[in-house]
């Protein structure tokens, strides 16, 4: 859902503000008018309509045959606001999706809240929640709940964005980072470090011979579907800050084993490597908002690539590495040249502010 600044005309007090002012933070008229003429109609369902301090969900037949909630919360900060491929709206949207469908739920309601710096352009809020609107209609879940603060300005950057989401995990369906298993094989969702790369060419002002898009998107139809193939997934991450490296660092650490990825594997589309040679950087750290990490039983490998590659989130996808009983709580890699590397955590993030 795109919502156009120049058609809020019905009632006015919106265009009577192009920016937000503290009073849109304030719990009085301002604030009811920003939900009621911005909010609520883009997100709009009977839940929300209610406006109470909380929603309340019946769950009665959802939850059945060993049926677990599954719970995420997650805070967007990006800088810039709107970058090439998106902007923080539909990453708050993502990336709260997947993270609940990481654990192999079926996301289902989200809350929203927004931090807004006074001054920010009322025109720039309604592409943000415009965009909202239209990642949680692609993903198929209800913004449920939400709330607004207003600070003072040069005190917000903008806006930041809080997202928690539900969702619903099939009885059967056990999926943690500790249950990797030596034997396993390493699975990436597609091509790497396209989210990271966008924001800096942005934030740098650089420019290369074809466009980067961030690669933000749900993924929970995607898991949907790897869970036809077999509900016996040990692990599954999308891998965002810190990119794949430090995703397989923790998982490694958390089931105590060993994982060893093949360096001519990884997908990492020709523009990212090029720039992050040109920055000094690793593409395996780089940020990905559309890239999950799935480790599986060998057996299922073949099927599940063949499944994964028929969902447009998944056409790319590649097995990159194999889980090991040597060197555990550890990563290392094959180079093209026949050595071996340790991909170990770094102390800081090589991309600061990049979700």
């Amino acid at each position: 859902m795109n919502l156009d600044f120049n058609s809020w005309t019905c009632p006015l007090p919106l265009r009577d503000y192009p920016k937000i002012v503290l009073g849109h933070g304030g719990g009085g008229k301002l604030s009811n008018e920003l939900i009621e003429n911005l909010f609520l109609p883009a997100f709009s369902n009977e839940t929300l309509e209610k406006l109470g301090d909380a929603a309340t969900i019946d769950l009665n037949g959802i939850l059945q045959n060993g049926a677990r909630l599954a719970y995420s919360t997650d805070s967007f900060v990006v800088n810039p606001l709107f970058f090439p491929g998106g902007n923080i709206g539909d990453l708050a949207i993502n990336g709260t999706v997947n993270d609940v469908a990481m654990s192999g739920a079926k996301p289902m309601f989200l809350s929203a809240g927004f931090i807004i710096e006074e001054g920010f352009e009322m025109e720039n809020l309604g592409r943000i929640v415009g965009s909202m609107s239209q990642a949680a209609l692609t993903a198929n879940v209800r913004i449920v709940t939400g709330d607004t603060k207003v600070v003072e300005r040069g005190k917000g950057d903008g806006v930041f964005i809080n997202t928690s989401g539900i969702g619903i995990v099939s009885g059967g369906v056990n999926i943690a980072p500790n249950l990797a298993q030596a034997g396993d094989v390493v699975i990436v969702s597609g091509e790497i470090g396209l989210h990271g790369i966008a924001i800096m060419s942005v934030r740098e002002g650089l420019e290369f011979d074809a466009p980067i898009l961030s690669d933000c998107a749900p993924l929970n139809g995607l898991v949907a579907e790897m869970l036809e193939v077999t509900k016996e997934i040990h692990v599954l991450r999308d891998a965002t800050r810190g990119g794949v490296a430090s995703v397989l660092n923790e998982i490694a650490k958390s089931s105590n084993v060993g994982i060893r990825l093949q360096e001519n594997s990884l997908p990492v589309p020709r523009i990212v490597r090029s720039a992050c040679e040109m920055l000094g950087l690793d593409p395996l750290y780089v940020a990905n908002e559309g890239k999950l990490v799935a480790i599986l039983s060998r057996e299922y490998a073949d099927e599940m690539l063949e499944k994964m590659r028929s969902n447009k989130f998944g056409e790319k996808a590649e097995i990159i590495g194999e889980v090991v009983a040597e060197h555990a709580g550890m990563v290392v890699a094959k180079t093209g040249i026949g050595g071996t590397r340790v991909v170990d955590l770094q102390l800081g993030e090589q991309l600061p502010r990049i979700c």
